[in-house]
């Protein structure tokens, strides 16, 4: 059975329809897989080996019926930021770690509707500040391909899983970069939807002009199997756009003749590792020699964006967590003499210290006096950004860039350099800022085996366009990817 690991959602579509596999089988297989290379990886925070026993039997009936729907009896992984009612949400923080939310998120619903397996929650940097899974307040997860090194971060866990096949697929959520750094850095596909595309209800806020969720998976057609079914309108989410849902999964068709790629000279900079420009470069090639044209392009406002999103997020950020004060739940400390040290001290032993960095940063930003000159100074910057990437897709259909300036860096690394941490999410965060769609698609690996992915952005609401240029280039690099064993 080990063989069904490396099939993707519609090869095992197939069987369970056919009925040379059940979602059982298929559960059991990932549930065993997991208790045997778990505890070298570290990917997942809770493990819901019950539940998923039950939605898989229930989805076994579903496809007795005919009536199973793209992702019936596929077990899934959800980062542990998502709201899954009854079972721990922890966002890998001691200030939520006994918190079982009482609902569910829109997307959670929607895999419910669908019949999907749910096999844990996945670990993450706290409330998702962070680019390495180190700021974990439970333990550091460890990327499959080489266990000395960082998965990724914010969401490591759901990219770690996936590329240690632990979960068929996953989902993460990308505030600056957090789908599509670890899914670079794993090897995976990871992908950051159009800002208000995939409702956010449900989603533990940190920077909530910025926050999306999106999947990660093993190829270009999971990722648009997965947003088909997570996108949409909800109105209980006010930035969620009113749309129907294009068929992302017909638009995965090879060929890109006639297509205008553009490379952005900003993203080619002092401090990228040989090895990621040289994959990079190998990418556009092939993407040359299926008829792309190569286009160069400038977005000129892109060496601000990294100032501009640590005033935006951690502002953000200091507004949506100051709900976490030990009154309604979640920690509390256990001594004090009176409400404001109680305050004081729930929020200083229930917060990491990232966290703690980006709330004393952020309230900084919003005090009195200093709104002007910070906020509202990085809002008008980030209209700036947005411009840029208008005024580049007049000339190009995609625009094509590292995912990371290098590949996955040792454990210990970076930790006590925030500033070099925060500089590992240069390229995937002006489309936070721009709210525009970004996919990282595999494209090589460096000269000690670690993965490379190559970032595809395309403009608003045109993620059709980026899944044909992303599966154009999964099919035309052709990668055979051996997927690390870890027994």
């Amino acid at each position: 059975m080990d063989n069904v690991l490396n099939l993707d959602i519609s090869q095992l579509r197939e069987l369970l329809d056919k009925g040379e596999l059940t979602s059982e089988e298929l559960t059991t297989t990932y549930l065993d897989r997991i208790k045997s290379v778990d505890e070298k990886v570290h990917a997942y925070v809770t493990l819901t080996e019950e539940d998923a026993i039950k939605q898989a039997k229930k989805a076994d009936e579903i496809i007795r019926k005919g009536e199973a729907a793209p992702l019936t009896g596929i077990p899934l992984g959800i980062k542990d930021v998502i709201c899954t009612e009854g079972i721990p949400t922890t966002c890998s923080s001691k200030m939520l770690e006994n918190f079982r939310p009482p609902f569910d998120a829109t997307v959670i619903e929607k895999f419910k509707a669908q019949g999907a397996v749910m096999t844990g929650k996945l670990n993450m940097d706290e409330f998702a500040m962070g680019s390495s899974t180190e700021n974990s307040a439970f333990f550091p997860t460890k990327n499959p391909w080489d266990l000395d090194r960082i998965p990724g971060g914010s969401s490591g866990g759901s990219a770690a899983a996936v590329a240690a096949r632990m979960c068929v697929a996953s989902l993460g959520s990308d505030t600056g970069g957090s789908i599509r750094q670890p899914a670079s850095h794993c090897g995976v596909v990871g992908l950051k939807p159009t800002y208000g595309l995939v409702s956010r209800y449900g989603l533990v806020a940190f920077a909530s002009s910025l926050d999306q969720i999106g999947p990660l998976t093993r190829s270009v057609k999971d990722a648009a199997i997965i947003l088909e079914s997570i996108a949409g309108h909800d109105q209980r989410d006010s930035t969620s756009l009113p749309m129907s849902v294009p068929a992302f999964s017909k638009a995965c068709t090879q060929g890109m003749k006639g297509m205008k790629v553009g490379v952005p000279k900003e993203y080619f900079i002092e401090g990228l590792q040989k090895d990621v420009e040289t994959a990079i470069q190998g990418a556009l090639k092939a993407m040359e020699d299926m008829g792309a044209e190569i286009v160069d392009i400038s977005l000129p406002h892109t060496e601000y964006a990294i100032a501009t999103y640590y005033i935006i997020a951690t502002a953000e950020a200091s507004s949506n967590l100051s709900r976490y004060d030990g009154v309604k739940y979640g920690f509390r400390a256990e001594n004090f003499s009176n409400l404001m040290e109680m305050y004081k001290e729930t929020r200083a032993q229930g917060f990491g210290m990232e966290v703690k960095r980006r709330i004393m940063l952020g309230t900084y930003c919003l005090s009195a006096g200093y709104y002007d000159a910070f906020y509202k100074k990085a809002s008008q910057v980030r209209t700036l950004i947005i411009e840029d990437f208008k005024n580049a897709f007049k000339k190009c259909d995609v625009i094509a860039a590292p995912v990371a300036p290098t590949t996955a860096f040792k454990i210990g690394e970076k930790v006590h350099d925030p500033l070099q941490m925060y500089l590992s999410d240069i390229f995937t965060i002006p489309v936070n800022l721009a709210g525009i769609p970004g996919m990282s698609v595999p494209c090589g690996f460096d000269s000690e085996g670690l993965p490379v992915g190559m970032q595809i952005m395309a403009a608003h609401l045109q993620e059709e366009t980026l899944f044909k240029a992303a599966y154009s280039l999964e099919k035309g690099l052709g990668l055979d990817i051996q997927w690390p064993e870890l027994t």
